[in-house]
């Protein structure tokens, strides 16, 4: 790591006043000191750096110190990240666990208090943070905001708990999150009237017009499956001070080839102004959750980048607290010692344990997953049944997806079908699944299902690929079953080798490990499946496989 103290000079992108003109920036101790304006400088651009608004560090399998490796290449300085997932795992222990390991990295992490751990009590999670535990969350100086409040209902219908949780916000002014997919009208107005100031659940214009016109901010998200740029991009000319750029979820792969830059580098393209496009990239997120990230103004940190031009914003330098992190799409950054965390108590399956017995009926509920986004549609399709017992179809694309509590032995897996997964033979399995984590998995046969879940019980926690019936492919995830504390780029790679078997199972969706963790969120509708069974998100209530 370079020292702290320097000068730099080139056209500064100053977005607040909305110039760019050839600059000298003085940094000393890792502030910047002054802004001298020149007249000949080098034709690169500085500017500040990138803030995904809203992360679940965990969905990149990589442990903090590791994810900032990877992310400041791509210019990348904060994050605001919400530790829900291994929250769900392992309680506050694991918030303390990532606040601790992100304090190993000059990296801006700003974390929230998971408010929905579990998210509902149709499920079972390793751990429950109730709003005892939130007030004390809310006193630590590390934890920011309100993380996302996604149990919307509770909020409509002025849920005790979820009052508690929202007023311990209030009562030290941090912000709250909202998490309400599809949430139109009058509910809105009650929703964000309750205190919740963001949503990065939008996939309409008309949904996000909704709330923005209710005084909520809208995070447009890309992640590694919900994929909601294209439908909202067009809000930035109109409510730039309203936006900011989030990756929600994004798997190791991704993360090694972009982040928020892709963003950046998707609306410019649009024809965007880039005052606009940068002021919800880089601004929008520090004014909101009033985190200290450097703006290039002087007092300011130094947290900044420099790109090569402004066609195709090539990230030349991405600086943090005035130490040069990443330089030519090479991470500065080291790697560091981190212990496990981890919460798993179950025993192995056979095949029998996954069978589904006809009770005569001639239609299943089937899951549709939808590529690129998290909702799902409710389906009724014809059963396919072999000597008494109902069984994936492989020609009408309806498998079997299955839930393994992963906390509770001696518990029978939730057993339900699925489409738009394309498997044509062998199944695969994960402890990623949102936001419980228990073990998911879809599968065209019993015995392939059962070798990759008892193959993940093995490890205590990963992704699988099984074939005929035996031959499995395992990743690792020690960290709560979520996480790896390996190098981030060799998780990486492993996590693209194992992806591609996935594929060769006939699977055509772009990720379909990050599709299948989210086939267990009941909070997202309609209809998904937890360890206790079909739920559906109309009803807020399980149903029947068999109708």
């Amino acid at each position: 790591m370079s020292s702290n103290t320097f000068t730099i000079s080139g056209r500064l992108i100053d977005i607040l006043d909305k110039r760019i003109y050839p600059v000298e920036i003085s940094v000393v101790d890792g502030i910047i000191s002054s802004i001298k304006e020149v007249d000949d400088v080098p034709e690169r651009y500085i500017m500040p750096g990138f803030i995904d608004a809203h992360v679940h560090i965990e969905s990149s399998m990589l442990i903090p110190t590791e994810f900032a490796r990877l992310a400041v290449v791509h210019g990348t300085v904060a994050t605001a990240s919400d530790p829900h997932e291994i929250a769900n795992v392992c309680g506050v222990p694991g918030v303390q666990y990532m606040i601790d390991n992100s304090k190993k990295t000059p990296f801006n992490f700003f974390f929230g208090a998971p408010s929905c751990v579990p998210a509902t009590f149709f499920e079972t999670a390793g751990a429950h943070i109730d709003s005892a535990a939130i007030e004390e969350l809310m006193d630590n100086p590390d934890i920011w905001y309100l993380a996302e409040m996604m149990n919307y209902p509770g909020v409509l219908n002025n849920d005790k708990e979820i009052r508690k949780k929202i007023a311990a916000a209030k009562r030290v002014n941090k912000p709250v999150d909202g998490h309400a997919p599809g949430l139109r009208g009058q509910d809105v107005a009650k929703y964000a009237a309750a205190g919740i100031s963001t949503d990065h659940e939008c996939f309409t214009m008309e949904e996000a017009l909704d709330k923005i016109k209710e005084g909520m901010h809208i995070i447009i998200r890309e992640g590694s499956a919900a994929k909601n740029f294209e439908a909202l991009a067009p809000l930035i000319p109109q409510y730039p001070d309203k936006l900011m750029f989030c990756s929600d979820d994004k798997h190791p792969d991704e993360l090694v080839l972009h982040h928020i830059n892709e963003l950046v580098k998707r609306a410019l393209q649009k024809g965007y102004d880039i005052f606009d496009v940068l002021r919800i990239a880089c601004i929008n997120p520090i004014l909101h959750y009033n985190i200290p990230v450097g703006m290039l103004r002087v007092g300011d940190k130094a947290d900044f980048i420099v790109a090569s031009n402004l066609d195709d914003f090539t990230i030349e330098r991405t600086y943090l607290n005035g130490q040069l992190a990443a330089e030519n799409r090479v991470t500065l950054l080291k790697s560091t010692e981190e212990v496990l965390i981890n919460k798993f108590n179950t025993q192995k399956r056979n095949a029998a344990d996954f069978v589904i017995v006809s009770n005569g009926a001639k239609s299943i509920r089937v899951i549709e997953a939808l590529e690129g986004q998290l909702i799902t549609n409710e389906l009724v399709l014809p059963v396919k049944e072999e000597d008494g017992f109902l069984v994936s179809n492989t020609e009408n694309d309806a498998l079997k997806i299955c839930v393994v509590n992963r906390y509770t032995p001696d518990t029978r897996p939730a057993v339900a079908f699925i489409k738009n997964f394309g498997l044509k033979q062998g199944a695969l399995a994960s402890t990623i699944a949102h936001d419980c984590h228990n073990i998911i998995v879809v599968g065209v046969d019993d015995a392939s299902i059962a070798a990759a879940v008892n193959a993940l019980i093995e490890v205590k926690g990963g992704i699988a690929v099984a074939k005929n019936g035996a031959e499995v492919t395992t990743m690792a995830l020690p960290v709560g079953g979520l996480m790896s504390n390996a190098d981030g780029y060799k998780v990486a790679e492993e996590y693209s080798a194992i992806d591609r078997k996935a594929k060769e199972l006939g699977t055509t969706l772009h990720a379909p490990f990050m599709t299948l963790s989210f086939m267990a969120l009941l909070v997202i509708p309609d209809l998904k499946l937890s360890d206790k069974g079909l739920f559906s998100g109309k009803t807020f209530s399980f149903t029947p496989v068999q109708v």
